[in-house]
């Protein structure tokens, strides 16, 4: 059996060095501008506009300070990421973390409660293009940009990674261009005076400030930042893992935060008060036609459907591995999870898994599907920093002043805020979340014959001594 330390106890090799597909595994073929893009496109850039106005009404005003609020906390969960990946360049993420740093139930319920977030978003996804063209094209049924959308995004999963991470590249920069002509035409507004607007930090701070307003809107924004995570999902699939899949997490983290700030400080300042607009839910598609006319209307819903189809292409991929990889440990039926096409290096069975769930789109609305995705998002956070906690106390023999911040300190205070958030949800949330994780719990049961199958074996982090070897005070 593998030790611990050895690179074959997870990947079956050096995760370091690309290698060529070998039947049944994943194929490295991404580098970091990939991964960063894949990030980014998962977050979609223009998903900031979605919900700018239920946030600005929710905190008064001050959608900037909520966006900064989630920043400081992903940054520290951002972090965890980061140190995770190094020890673990494997598929599988938040799952992966907590059941070879804890136990491999804790693994399995983290996982699963992480599955809904991922397996709902291209659902989510669907819906959003079904409103945004039926509101351009409003003779055209719903479920036809339903029925595209899931198509067009399945078709690109299934031509395999590479393709889908080069078509990110060119629907990314689309979303970037339209939203860089919209900070400027939103500026220019604000200089002219447009709506009484002026520059401040009202946004920021302001007398009518309520701490509980603004965690909520912050808990409600926190589904910006997912991309990170989703990155996190490809590293058996990234060239240099270890030293890409870390960078690429804080690039999409800072650029991500300096972007949403930056949008939203503007929209913000031009329209501080969202009840004057005439639909707060739309405020964006509203706003963008106050600014630029009819014209930049339509250029910015063509602009967020290269959002939809970047963040679907994404979102179907990081379910599909996630899935994938509770499938090759035993978490979930093998024989169905766990197969890889060796021709295209792609979990098809899981591709269209998701596609079918995704279908659901056509039954639900969006406020009943977005409500089931915060509770996963901020469990999958919490564990993360919590494997961090552990890795130091079960893995490492270096107690160093550095460790003990890098390894306990800054991952406790990353539980704590995504606790904090998580509790800032609403009830809703906390129904359907708790729901669906006893589901997990009792397939668990029934799995395990009342716990009394023996749990899949422990393999440890496999760069612990490449780790204290460069981590060592140097002689």
């Amino acid at each position: 059996m593998p030790t611990p330390s050895s690179p074959s106890a997870v990947s079956g090799g050096d995760p370091r060095t690309p290698t060529s597909a070998e039947p049944g595994r994943l194929r490295r073929t991404l580098r970091l501008r990939h991964l960063v893009f894949i990030g980014l496109a998962y977050m979609a850039p223009l998903a900031v506009f979605d919900m700018f106005g239920i946030v600005a009404d929710k905190t008064g005003g001050h959608v900037p300070l909520a966006y900064l609020v989630v920043l400081v906390a992903v940054l520290f969960t951002a972090f965890s990421y980061s140190r995770m990946v190094r020890f673990f360049p494997v598929a599988g993420s938040a799952y992966t973390y907590a059941k070879e740093t804890m136990h491999p139930t804790v693994g399995f319920l983290v996982g699963w409660v992480a599955t809904l977030d991922y397996l709902l978003l291209p659902m989510i996804n669907a819906i959003l293009s079904g409103i945004y063209m039926g509101a351009l094209f409003p003779e055209v049924p719903f479920w036809v940009w339903v029925l595209l959308t899931i198509g067009i995004c399945t078709a690109l999963n299934l031509m395999g990674v590479r393709l889908a991470a080069r078509m990110n590249v060119v629907l990314v920069s689309i979303q970037l261009l339209v939203a860089v002509v919209f900070v400027v035409l939103a500026v220019a507004n604000v200089v002219n005076g447009e709506n009484g607007a002026g520059f401040s930090v009202r946004p920021f701070l302001s007398d009518d400030l309520q701490a509980g307003a603004l965690a909520g809107g912050a808990a409600i924004l926190a589904l910006s930042f997912l991309g990170f995570d989703a990155v996190s999902t490809l590293a058996e699939e990234a060239e240099k893992p270890t030293r890409d899949v870390p960078r690429a997490i804080f690039l999409i983290v800072a650029a991500a935060g300096a972007f949403f700030l930056t949008v939203t400080y503007v929209m913000q300042t031009l329209f501080p008060d969202v009840t004057t607009l005439e639909n707060i839910v739309g405020a964006s598609p509203e706003i963008a036609k106050y600014i630029g006319g009819a014209a930049f209307q339509a250029m910015f819903v063509g602009g967020y459907m290269m959002a939809v189809l970047g963040c679907g292409i994404t979102q179907q991929m990081s379910a599909a591995r996630l899935l994938y990889a509770m499938g090759r440990d035993g978490a979930l039926p093998r024989r169905l999870f766990s197969r890889v096409d060796p021709r295209t290096g792609v979990p098809v069975g899981n591709v269209v898994l998701v596609a079918l769930i995704a279908l659901t789109a056509l039954f639900v609305d969006l406020e009943q599907a977005s409500s089931m995705i915060n509770f996963g998002a901020f469990i999958a956070f919490t564990f993360v920093n919590l494997s961090v906690i552990f890795v130091f106390f079960r893995f490492l023999s270096t107690r160093s002043i550095g460790s003990w911040l890098g390894f306990v300190l800054v991952p406790a205070v990353g539980v704590v805020i995504n606790v904090a958030l998580w509790l800032s949800l609403n009830p809703i949330s906390m129904v359907i979340g708790g729901a669906w994780t006893a589901i997990g719990v009792i397939y668990l049961i029934v799995k395990t014959r009342g716990f009394r199958a023996s749990p899949p074996d422990l393999t440890g982090p496999i760069n612990i001594e490449m780790y204290e070897e460069a981590s060592a005070p140097s002689r």
